[in-house]
């Protein structure tokens, strides 16, 4: 990861060009300031009525950079500094509108290739950097910062952008090159969803450095960068020369508050405006008796699935993978978060959440929705040779969530013989072992932007831990998809590209590689006078602070 970043540096210096006039340092009002209070205090306090403040479950930040902006709350801070060719619309998850751009390109095949074309808006203007000044975007930036996405993001994503080349053809115009041409909605994604969209400034980091630029982002966004308190707040203002529309809001405070009784304490004194909430019902529900409480649920924020590595004996044996997923009782893991925070989901790509869901009416059909049956779990163990069951050692995160999936999994499968030893660990370090094969069983707690980042990623034989051509987290260890799942991403149909994800699942779950149990909806408590400027979208996985977020403060 490091060399990753540190490549971003190199890339950008590459494509600075020789014949760019010396930008002259900003005035010291855009400095970053060395320190301030932690809420505002005195006068200072009427000044900042129209600042919006927002308590996060973070600890703090390593990068500001976007494209290492993995997480949900790291990608609502990269939203509010920076923009991207193509966004989904607020209030949206799947409606594509040009952002950078001029409009939307419908790509043209050109010697086998796809290319789209893209023409840019002009005079947008780049946020004043530590070391520059205010400047237009031209298609030079979107370049270099398309390059370092490609060579350079989280491995999380650079997979995404494999056989993607950028060419520029004009001041204001490039283009976007896939070798293996993709259909039009799963190309938007890599765009709009992906933190290897958002654009930066190429100018700004060769004077500062990519280290500072990692801590003093410099983006074309309704916010710019103000200031910083490591690991206690950010302070963003308002971009006046937004192309858009300047923001109605002031700036934003971002604090950093891992305490969820802390910021609901502050939320409810008025202190914060908008906060993290916790993933559970009764929580949801007991903020929202305050009357100046909205409580937002906020989209398929993660799904949780339960793995089976099939290349290790006894789960080697597809009998075996079927008796635990009929010894499974969906209820008991329901009530860990409780509905409507958390609902039920019986395919690796949720219906109705994500294009290509696969509908439950085919999975019914075809009897793979493995009903809770004890009895037929203990046949089938008894058939694969093991009546009295079999014993298991699992390594489990030290986080709450983490810990009641795998207690109540463990209850579940004792009542068929098989006795789990659960090892509580560091979060980091459960991510790291269960990479390396140590867990029979897995039970992963991920969001994936489409229907082919779920798919390649834990069911491609590229992506198997340790072996895999380029490892990640198929952690079943599964090879026998890839034809359909490579299939459907160079299918430039739509309906053809559904249809070949759909068989795709019915396959996965046929062998019972995986057993898709739930989706878990971000919560986020808000005081009544906060206005999105838009009406929050139940796929929208985070709060979206746009130019037209206001706050409706009594005078």
């Amino acid at each position: 990861m490091c060399q990753l970043k540190k490549k971003s540096e190199r890339i950008f210096d590459d494509m600075r060009q020789k014949n760019f006039p010396r930008l002259n340092l900003i005035c010291l009002s855009f400095l970053l300031i060395g320190f301030c209070f932690p809420f505002p205090h005195g006068s200072q306090a009427a000044q900042t009525s129209d600042i919006l403040r927002i308590g996060l479950n973070m600890k703090g930040v390593d990068t500001l950079d976007p494209h290492f902006a993995n997480e949900p709350d790291e990608r609502a801070l990269a939203e509010m500094l920076f923009n991207r060719l193509i966004r989904y619309k607020p209030g949206t998850n799947s409606e594509p509108e040009a952002d950078l751009a001029l409009d939307i390109p419908e790509p043209e095949i050109v010697s086998g290739r796809q290319v789209w074309t893209f023409r840019l808006r002009k005079g947008v203007m780049f946020h004043p950097g530590p070391e520059t000044e205010a400047y237009e975007l031209t298609a030079d930036d979107v370049i270099a910062s398309f390059r370092k996405a490609i060579y350079s993001v989280s491995s999380i994503y650079a997979g995404d952008y494999s056989g993607i080349t950028v060419e520029r053809i004009g001041l204001h115009a490039m283009q976007i090159i896939c070798e293996k041409p993709i259909s039009k909605p799963l190309f938007m994604a890599k765009l709009a969803a992906y933190p290897g969209g958002f654009i930066v400034s190429r100018l700004a980091v060769r004077p500062m450095g990519y280290e500072q630029f990692k801590t003093h982002p410099v983006g074309t966004g309704p916010f710019m960068f103000d200031h910083s308190v490591p690991g206690r707040k950010l302070g963003f203002r308002a971009n006046m020369q937004y192309f858009r529309e300047s923001p109605a809001l002031g700036g934003v405070d971002i604090f950093f508050m891992p305490d969820i009784e802390k910021r609901k304490s502050y939320l409810r004194s008025g202190k914060l405006d908008i906060i993290d909430g916790k993933t559970d019902s009764k929580w949801a529900w007991d903020m929202m008796q305050a009357g100046d409480i909205v409580t937002d649920l906020q989209g398929i924020g993660e799904a949780v699935m339960i793995h089976f590595n099939t290349s290790e004996s006894p789960l080697h044996d597809e009998r075996i993978r079927r008796a635990i997923a009929y010894a499974l009782d969906r209820k008991a893991f329901l009530d860990i978060c409780g509905p409507p925070v958390a609902r039920n989901i019986y395919s690796p790509v949720p219906e109705t959440l994500l294009t290509g869901g696969l509908e439950g009416k085919k999975i019914d059909k075809f009897g793979l929705d493995y009903p809770t049956n004890p009895d037929k779990a203990k046949q089938l163990m008894d058939k694969a040779g093991y009546p009295d069951g079999f014993s298991l050692t699992l390594v489990v995160s030290k986080r709450h969530i983490y810990r009641r999936y795998y207690e109540v999994l463990k209850d579940q499968l004792a009542q068929i013989g098989i006795e789990c030893e659960l090892k509580t660990v560091a979060h980091s370090s459960m991510h790291t072992r269960i990479r390396q094969g140590e867990n029979p069983i897995v039970i992963y707690i991920a969001w994936r932007p489409d229907a082919d980042a779920v798919l390649t990623r834990f069911f491609h034989s590229d992506s198997i831990i340790m072996k895999g051509g380029n490892p990640d987290t198929n952690f079943s260890c599964y090879q026998k998809a890839d034809k359909l799942i490579e299939a459907a991403r160079s299918e430039t149909d739509p309906g053809e590209q559904v249809r070949l994800w759909e068989y795709a699942q019915l396959k996965i779950l046929d062998h019972m590689v995986v057993y898709p149990l739930q989706y878990i909806s971000p919560v986020h408590a808000r005081r009544s006078v906060v206005d999105y400027g838009h009406v929050p979208a139940p796929m929208e996985i985070y709060p979206r602070i746009t130019e037209q977020t206001k706050l409706n403060r009594a005078p």
